[in-house]
């Protein structure tokens, strides 16, 4: 079982556009992440999209953003925002959420070598997201984001220096 991430470049983004719109949100899920479509839509120089392969296929996304701190306050500078993280909901159930979010850590130390800090947000309605990120590694701070379009979210989830340093 061998789980890839992959940014989506200007080279590749259209070979991989039809692949991305194959996977399945659950319909309960797309207010807190996006729809494949919206996913594909956010293209700026500051958010960076990414697939998720697992054993070849394309089972997920997620973004990752260079300017989260312009949007969100209790997030430095020098960190980077996870947002639009979602699996194929026929690819849920089965700890991949984990070793996913296990295996960005991996990535961003080789692919995004200034950062030392990963935030983002999760609603409180959210829970298996919640444990899928604190599996992973995350921290749940005891802060409130109450400007999220689903409703209060955990603020912020962050993995420190140290826990980078590990890998």
């Amino acid at each position: 079982m061998m789980i890839e991430i992959l940014k989506l470049t200007y080279s590749n983004a259209e070979q991989y556009a039809e692949l991305v719109k194959k996977i399945h949100i659950a319909e309960e899920q797309i207010k807190f992440a996006s729809t494949p479509e919206d996913f594909l839509l956010d293209v700026c120089e500051t958010t960076h999209l990414h697939i998720i392969k697992f054993d070849g296929d394309v089972i997920g996304f997620f973004k990752l953003d260079t300017n989260y701190h312009s949007s969100y306050r209790f997030c430095p500078e020098t960190a980077i925002g996870l947002r639009s993280f979602a699996i194929d909901k026929g690819q849920q159930g089965k700890g991949l959420g984990t070793k996913i979010v296990k295996a960005l850590f991996s990535y961003l130390k080789t692919y995004y070598v200034n950062i030392r800090e990963i935030y983002l947000t999760v609603n409180y309605k959210n829970l298996g997201a919640k444990a899928c990120y604190e599996k992973g590694g995350f921290e749940c701070l005891n802060e409130k984001y109450l400007g999220g379009d689903a409703g209060p979210q955990r603020i912020p989830v962050t993995i420190q220096d140290a826990k980078f340093s590990k890998l």
